[in-house]
């Protein structure tokens, strides 16, 4: 595996610290003390020496300076720097309890911390700038293949020439040629050895989806010849989204697909109990609202005041979605169409307005009463669009584990969609529901949907 400059980081970060270190313990020294002459005397000169020893055994314990290209950001320089000073500081303070050193300064020690900490974050930050500077110009790049030609090849390519400050360098597709894609490859399986070798590559990604077990096993053998390192891509993304985890049987790791969270039984009775009595509070007291509502969807144009369609639900289980009519009858009279908008021409005026105040949906309570929704969850949508959204995100079906909902993120954050594109990017919102689903976080979705409502912000 080839390093380049890489090799030197480790150590470049070991000295950086340790010069922060000491000169943050002598400009505190300093400030504290308006003097330099007693700092390498006792009884300083020791807890001097002490200060290195614990940051020494601390880097030797933990080697803090191993950082992956993808880790290289800066919440996770510091969080490191932040561990191994609060580490520091616990070791010191049991140090000074022991010897009793109360004749040390605390306020000498918390300014030391807290230059620290500043000069440290400085240089990380400094430091985490010009390395991506310098490599999206193109230097300290690491040379990829991909072996494998298909949607999660095209995701790990997309996702560097994304990123481009982490210094990757795309060297080429590797498959056996088919009518789709040869047009796309720089080369075959029986041709990447010699185009590793040739073209100095570091690593290769291997995507399992496209490529059988022999192919990775003859790449996997002539890493150490070819002198490039080996990633297996495994797509496990409308996985992952149902809360899988990994368990090991032994050595063996196997992909547990069963996500606890969603059926964890004190969740969901806890969450149906809010879900009644939260929309029987709702019918209760709104009701002459609701009564208002009804009469000016009914007088303000021809047509039902209530609007029925069918969306799927739960489990893949279709069911009726009521709302009060927002557009004109027959306004999908050729097929389903998405709302193109505020501006879309089938909503009425009176439409427009509950729309921007979501009170047209203000029906759906009854929805939640029955059990087809919820007042937190995602949004449900038609089998018509479904099957349009699958094939872009397959992610999707984790939605289908839980119950859809009034209000969700997606909808406080992106609204109504009008195409399929736009779904699939309110879906990203949507897709953190079933991950971090609690009572707190429905009570912020409530919160932030009522103050979408008050100002009238609905898209």
């Amino acid at each position: 595996m080839r390093h380049r400059y890489s090799i030197l980081f480790f150590p470049l970060h070991v000295i950086v610290d340790f010069i922060s270190l000491n000169t943050a313990f002598v400009g505190a020294f300093w400030l504290k003390f308006q003097r330099l002459d007693g700092v390498a005397s006792s009884p300083y000169s020791s807890f001097w020496l002490l200060f290195n020893l614990i940051w020494l055994i601390e880097i030797l314990l933990f080697k803090p300076y191993t950082f992956p290209r993808q880790l290289f950001k800066a919440d996770h320089l510091l969080k490191k720097l932040l561990t191994l000073t609060a580490v520091h500081i616990a070791v010191i303070a049991i140090y000074w309890v022991a010897i009793r050193g109360y004749y040390y300064s605390r306020e000498h020690v918390l300014i030391t911390y807290t230059l620290f900490l500043g000069l440290g974050s400085m240089f990380r930050l400094g430091g985490l700038v010009f390395l991506r500077e310098y490599r999206a110009r193109g230097y300290n790049n690491r040379r990829y293949a991909i072996a494998g030609y298909g949607k999660l090849a095209a995701s790990i390519y997309s996702f560097y020439e994304a990123h481009p400050e982490m210094g990757f360098r795309f060297c080429g597709y590797f498959d056996d040629p088919t009518v789709e894609n040869k047009t796309q490859l720089t080369g075959t399986y029986s041709e990447f050895l010699d185009y590793a070798q040739r073209e100095s590559i570091d690593c290769v990604y291997c995507c399992l989806t496209y490529m059988d077990n022999d192919r990775l096993k003859t790449i996997v053998d002539n890493a150490e010849a070819g002198n490039y390192q080996v990633k297996i891509l495994v797509d496990f993304r409308g996985f992952l989204a149902r809360g899988a985890s990994v368990e090991y049987h032994d050595f063996l790791p196997v992909l547990n697909l069963s996500p606890g969270i969603l059926n964890d039984f004190r969740v969901n009775v806890l969450k149906r109990s809010f879900d009644v009595l939260f929309s029987v509070t709702a019918l209760g007291v709104g009701m002459p609202i609701f009564l208002l509502l009804a009469t000016i969807t009914r007088l303000t144009s021809r047509g039902p005041t209530f609007y029925a369609q069918e969306r799927i639900g739960r489990g893949g289980r279709p069911f009726k979605i009521y709302k009060f009519r927002s557009m004109y009858v027959d306004a999908e009279k050729s097929g389903p169409v998405l709302s193109g908008g505020l501006l879309d021409s089938r909503i009425t005026p009176w439409g427009r307005f509950m729309r921007q105040t979501r009170l047209d949906e203000i029906p759906q309570f009854y929805n939640v009463l029955i059990g087809d929704m919820s007042v937190v969850g995602p949004r449900p949508e038609r089998q018509y669009f479904i099957d349009q959204i699958v094939q872009i995100a397959p992610e999707y079906r984790s939605l289908l584990e839980v119950k859809p909902g009034i209000t969700s993120i997606g909808q406080i954050k992106y609204g109504y969609a009008a195409s399929v594109e736009e779904m699939v990017q309110r879906l990203r919102y949507d897709l953190i529901y079933p991950k971090r689903r609690s009572f707190i976080f429905d009570m912020w979705i409530i919160a932030q949907t009522l103050r979408v409502m008050a100002q009238g912000r609905g898209k």
